[in-house]
């Protein structure tokens, strides 16, 4: 279980790496959360994420990088069990809720609000 210090590290270093990507290179905020995704998809395929979130707690669960650990995740656990199939159905056993809060609160933001795309 980490501190208070180290998942504030961990997830203000992630979040540092993401604005400079954004600032210094001509990557659009798409290029760099799908960059960040695929980072903690690598990291988690290598065996390093579980290790960052003992060390850091929320600290590496919270930002978009842990997304891809949860995809490969959920993906390999379930491969284990079934097969080719259960990279798929891992995949989405392990994000569904994440998935499902993000369309539900982007329809209910565009309800309220009056969307201008």
């Amino acid at each position: 279980m980490g501190s208070f210090w180290a998942a504030f590290l961990v997830g203000g270093l992630i979040c540092v790496i993401g604005q400079l990507l954004m600032d210094l290179t001509p990557l659009t905020p798409a290029h760099v959360l799908s960059l960040l995704v695929v980072a903690g998809a690598v990291a988690d395929g290598l065996g390093l994420y579980d290790p960052l979130i003992e060390f850091a707690g929320a600290g590496a669960t919270v930002p978009i990088t842990s997304f891809g650990n949860a995809l490969v995740h959920g993906a390999l656990s379930e491969a284990q069990k079934h097969g080719l199939i259960g990279v798929l159905s891992g995949i989405f056993k392990i994000t569904s809720a994440g998935i499902s809060a993000a369309i539900i609160f982007g329809f209910l933001t565009a309800a309220v609000f009056k969307p201008k795309g």
